[in-house]
């Protein structure tokens, strides 16, 4: 995985309440093992007409060319539904490093902080705060800090994450890679105990 310690970027404003799995990647498009090429299904029966590549719905968020950059902020209770891991692989392989929600479902909270996606759960207000902001403004989520400011008008909240799953993130480790980088601690408790 890739570190993420701190993020400026334009944002894409999903405001649409209750999304669910099936919604973010259709079961249609689970077949494959790998990670890779999950992105470009991404919300697909809303992306397309007749699920037509080249048919485009031009009210959809992410085919509105004002929209873009590495952070999605999405309505409240985003990735309900189904236990899916499929979900956040297709958002990190479109290319979003964050969500950004009120409130996001367990599950999928988990799965994507396990593939290298920041969930950062703000407050209501917060939320409609961002919505409010033009498509050109940017926000900055520090990890370290564990904030996120909108820098057109300088509001922050601090949001909250698990310290492994933080550390994780900040320097870019899976469960094993983290592991791996404790090795030496790891046989020197080991001998210690001989």
């Amino acid at each position: 995985m890739q570190s993420l310690q701190k993020l400026t970027s334009r944002f894409v404003p999903l405001r649409i309440e209750n999304v669910d799995t099936d919604q973010i990647i259709p079961a249609r498009f689970l077949k494959a093992t790998t990670k890779i090429g999950f992105g470009k299904n991404l919300f697909r029966d809303w992306r397309y007409e007749n699920d037509d590549e080249t048919k485009p719905k031009a009210d959809f968020v992410l085919n509105q060319p004002q929209y873009g950059g590495e952070i999605l902020v999405a309505a409240k209770n985003f990735g309900c539904g189904s236990s899916r891991e499929h979900a956040a692989w297709s958002i990190q392989d479109y290319g979003f490093k964050v969500v950004v929600s009120s409130f996001f479902a367990d599950i999928f909270k988990n799965n994507a902080l396990n593939n290298g996606v920041l969930p950062v759960t703000v407050s209501d207000a917060f939320l409609q705060e961002i919505f409010a902001v033009g498509a050109d403004d940017t926000l900055t989520v520090d990890l370290e800090a564990q904030t996120i400011t909108i820098n057109t008008t300088g509001s922050s909240e601090k949001f909250e994450i698990n310290s492994y799953k933080k550390t994780c993130l900040l320097n870019g480790y899976d469960d094993i890679d983290y592991l791996l980088n404790m090795k030496a601690e790891i046989e020197a408790f080991e001998q210690s105990k001989k």
